[in-house]
């Protein structure tokens, strides 16, 4: 295929390179001439493993050269990749000023005519927050262009999960590869530059792409974070850190797996709040500020008021709750969110109506039954027989579990507003209906 690339950073300038090392025709494009002078001479612009002899060898065959001429590379491309900077902004917000002038200068170079041998599809590589392509570059391209984006020309998002340092083997190696596709021929377009390049493909919405590279970066950052602090509070008392980690990594049905990565409702129980409260409190004593690990318990707090503050907005007073074990197929409510949440609720005023199927109020014992009583006094004259009976009382109901018998009586359309906190197993469809409401979805 004959690509042009923008932005002879890392990104641009090693996409250039492999994409032009795997038989395509690729042009460079970049404000810098410096960058554009040592390109053309065979020489790469970016200090990295295997760069220099890559962009040497394609530039030598031909198959890769730059320019500064948006109007010339788009006239002799039929994909543009865009690579140039996403920095952040004094605030922390996203800079979008370079993106915007480039898919303006695109944009106004495809309305002379330019690539006019068929319809040219740009492809945004730069990291951005999800909605920026939609909402802001489609628009500027569909000014410029005069057209219609998927209709005249092409548009789709494709992150890029290169590491400085091993950029090159990333590139032709990836961990998957993700195609935000406006519709479908942009995506095939994209999905064509990638051909016998391994590894699963993604073909999603465009706003899912573009937010897919933040979950990974925010996931390596979270996963660097805290490895460091479990580290300190191990040296503080006296562990062999990488001792600790080595069994840890070895876990891989719960700790190095899909294990917990759903977003659902808050966590609770009798092991990870009791837990956590302890090694947060074993680090303070030891002088050790674990700001990650301090915040997990606020976090989850946080997301139990978000279902709460979901109810609120309704502006109805009868509510249900289907759920109240921390765990399905239990009677254990020691720290169950969803005791925590019907607290609240019933706290607020609520005219609140519970079941869950296993738990009675006369085969509680012990810990359990004292925890219910200091938390939720009032719980038998909450408790609901059936799942009839709650969905008569409420106008709004929470559903805290999958049993299949709530399940199976869940109106669709008529009846309670639902707040799904477990994701149904038919969210998806639920979702355009009007009375449903995912808590994280």
């Amino acid at each position: 295929m004959r690509v042009s690339v923008f932005g002879l950073g890392y990104v641009g300038c090693v996409s250039a390179a492999c994409l032009a090392g795997m038989g395509h025709e690729v042009i460079g494009v970049d404000v810098n001439p410096v960058k554009v002078d040592l390109v053309n001479d065979g020489k790469a612009p970016v200090v990295e493993e295997r760069i220099g002899e890559l962009i040497a060898e394609v530039v030598r065959t031909g198959a890769l050269r730059a320019t500064g001429d948006v109007r010339e590379a788009i006239m002799g491309s039929e994909v543009s990749l865009v690579c140039v900077g996403t920095p952040s902004e004094p605030n922390g917000s996203l800079c979008t000023t370079y993106l915007e002038r480039v898919t303006e200068q695109i944009g106004a170079a495809l309305a002379e005519g330019a690539g006019q041998g068929g319809r040219h599809t740009v492809v945004f590589r730069s990291t951005m927050l999800p909605g920026t392509c939609m909402n802001l570059l489609v628009p500027i391209l569909e000014k410029y262009v005069g057209g219609t984006a998927g209709v005249d020309f092409g548009v789709a998002v494709n992150p890029e999960f290169l590491r400085e340092g091993t950029s090159v083997r990333d590139f032709f190696d990836p961990p998957k590869t993700v195609i935000g596709e406006l519709d479908p021929v942009s995506g095939d377009a994209v999905a064509a530059l990638y051909d016998g390049v391994p590894g699963e493909v993604f073909r999603v919405p465009v706003p899912t792409a573009e937010a897919i590279k933040y979950a990974d970066n925010a996931f390596h950052g979270l996963k660097i974070g805290f490895a460091n602090e479990l580290g300190a509070v191990c040296q503080a008392l006296g562990v062999d850190s990488h001792q600790v980690m080595d069994v840890f990594l070895a876990d891989r049905k719960l700790n190095i797996s899909p294990a917990y990565l759903r977003p659902g409702f808050a966590f609770g129980g009798s092991c990870l709040p009791k837990d956590l409260r302890s090694l947060v409190h074993a680090a303070q004593r030891a002088d050790v500020s674990v700001p990650i690990l301090a915040h997990v318990l606020p976090s989850n707090s946080d997301h139990l008021q978000r279902a709460v503050e979901l109810v609120e907005r309704t502006g109805k007073r009868r509510v249900g709750l289907f759920g109240l074990s921390f765990k399905p197929g239990t009677d254990d409510l020691r720290e169950s969110p969803l005791v925590e949440l019907a607290e609240k609720l019933f706290g607020k005023g609520y005219d609140l109506r519970i079941h869950d199927a296993n738990v009675s109020l006369s085969r509680l014992l012990g810990a359990n039954r004292e925890y219910i009583e200091t938390r939720l006094p009032h719980l038998a004259q909450l408790l609901a027989d059936s799942v009839e009976e709650v969905l008569d009382h409420a106008e709004v109901v929470l559903v805290g579990t999958r049993d299949p018998a709530v399940l199976s009586a869940l109106p669709h359309g008529d009846g309670p507003l639902i707040v799904d906190l477990v994701r149904l197993p038919d969210a998806e469809a639920r979702r355009t209906e009007p009375g449903y409401m995912g808590l994280a979805w």
